[in-house]
């Protein structure tokens, strides 16, 4: 499969890159600077630069996707923003990206969101997060209104760097919890590989149960 990755050079985009290299798919990255370009390759990624927070609109990005059987948002605007760039990239290029999906025929989206993103959960911490989860939950929603795309929600826990397990809890409400990135990303690769979980808004943990079979278990 063509797989593109928007938000290619973040932490799990590079992990889902060598998974589905690994595995013989086609992943491409969309980034937004040029010298990002060796680490998607080093990964096993073919980098395209594009901004998705200045693209031109839908037009422009569906040019990218064109060829693919799926794609994949990854992209977020990191530590240090704003509450205006959580709109402006965790909201809008999501919605630009399932534009852009509908105009180049890729059916297949997988959307990386957060646990509390839903709107009526409750938050009382920092003002910049909580617009950022606003920012996840509008863009989840956006993205579930579309009969025109299959897709799928996963919301993983509290992201940590520790090597991934393997084994995980996926579910419609799992609780807080943690989990790591590497485990978020053969997740990713393991709801890819079944395109029957669509329709699905999961939230992920670390758990027990391997990975294969946590996904079967929504197949």
């Amino acid at each position: 499969m063509r797989i593109v990755i928007a938000g290619g050079h973040g932490q799990i985009a590079l992990r889902l890159s060598r998974i589905l290299h690994a595995r013989g798919d086609e992943p491409v990255g969309l980034i937004r600077h040029a010298e990002q370009a060796q680490d998607l390759r080093a990964a096993g990624a073919a980098p395209v630069v594009l901004d998705l927070e200045t693209a031109s609109g839908a037009p422009e990005v569906a040019e990218a996707l064109k060829g693919a059987d799926a794609v994949v948002f990854a992209a977020g605007a990191g530590p240090g923003s704003g509450a205006a760039r959580k709109d402006t990239v965790d909201r809008a290029a999501a919605v630009l990206l399932a534009d852009a999906a509908e105009l180049a025929g890729v059916r297949r989206y997988l959307m990386i969101s957060s646990m509390g993103a839903d709107a009526n959960s409750e938050f009382d911490g920092d003002p910049v997060f909580r617009a950022y989860l606003r920012a996840k939950g509008a863009a989840d929603d956006d993205l579930r209104a579309r009969p025109g795309l299959d897709w799928t929600v996963l919301r993983p826990g509290s992201l940590r760097n520790d090597p991934g397990t393997g084994r995980v809890l996926l579910a419609e409400r799992t609780g807080r919890g943690a989990v790591p990135r590497d485990d978020v990303a053969e997740v990713l690769a393991a709801l890819l590989a079944q395109p029957s979980t669509a329709g699905l808004t999961l939230e992920l943990i670390g758990g027990v149960t391997p990975i294969p079979e946590a996904v079967a278990a929504f197949a």
